[in-house]
C-alpha cells in the first residue's frame, strides 16, 4: 500500500475525512489523527466491512512542552467544540505529559516524549505505529506492508511489553485474518 492509497483508504471512514479536514483548526502543535482510526479502517476496508466498524476511538496526538493539566485541558475543550457534531469519541493527548499520568494510569513507567512522532513510534504493535500530520503527511516509520499484510509483531521500541498480548488478542477478536509473527 502506498502512502497515497493509505490516506484514499482512511478516508473512507467519514470520521477520519472530518477529523483530517478539521485538524488544522485545532491549532495543536504536531498534531496528528494515530492509531485505530487509521489501522483498523485500513483493517476494516481489507475485510470488507464499513470503513468505521469496531473503532472504539480516534486518537490525537499533539506535542506542546507546556505540560500543565490545564493547558492539556484547553486543547481538549477545543477539539471537543470543533468534533462535537461527529458522534464520535475522539481522545487528545499532548504527548509531553504522558509520563506524567502514565504510571498511576497503568503502573508502569514511560520515559518523556520529544515528540508526537515519538508517541507514535512507541505503541505496542509496530504496524500500528502510523499517523497523519495536521498537513496530510503519513508518517509511518515502518512503513505500511505489515499492516496490509496484517502482520502483528511487537514494537521493539514500546516500553509496557506486558500489555502487547491483550493488544493482539483484541485486534485478532475484530479481525480473525490478522496473524502474530516474531
Amino acid at each position: 500500500m502506498t502512502e497515497a492509497s493509505f490516506l484514499s483508504t482512511v478516508r473512507l471512514n467519514p470520521v477520519n475525512a472530518a477529523l483530517l479536514a478539521r485538524l488544522p483548526s485545532l491549532g495543536a502543535p504536531q498534531a496528528h489523527l494515530v492509531a485505530g482510526a487509521l489501522f483498523q479502517t485500513v483493517w476494516n476496508v481489507l475485510s470488507g466491512q464499513p470503513p468505521g466498524a469496531h473503532i472504539r476511538d480516534y486518537d490525537l496526538f499533539y506535542w506542546d512542552a507546556d505540560t500543565s493539566y490545564e493547558a492539556e485541558d484547553a486543547v481538549i475543550r477545543r477539539a471537543a467544540a470543533l468534533f462535537a457534531d461527529l458522534g464520535a469519541r475522539v481522545e487528545v493527548r499532548n504527548q509531553a505529559r504522558v509520563h506524567l499520568w502514565f504510571a498511576e494510569k497503568y503502573g508502569l513507567s514511560r520515559p518523556p516524549l520529544c515528540s508526537a512522532r515519538e508517541g507514535i513510534d512507541q505503541f505496542l504493535v509496530e504496524c500500528t505505529c502510523v499517523g497523519v500530520s495536521a498537513a496530510g503527511e503519513v508518517y509511518a516509520p515502518r512503513g505500511l506492508d505489515d499492516l496490509t499484510a496484517g502482520r502483528l509483531r511487537h514494537n521493539p521500541l514500546n516500553h509496557t511489553p506486558t500489555l502487547y498480548a491483550a493488544k493482539v488478542a483484541d485486534y485478532r477478536a475484530r479481525w480473525p485474518w490478522l496473524v502474530e509473527v516474531e
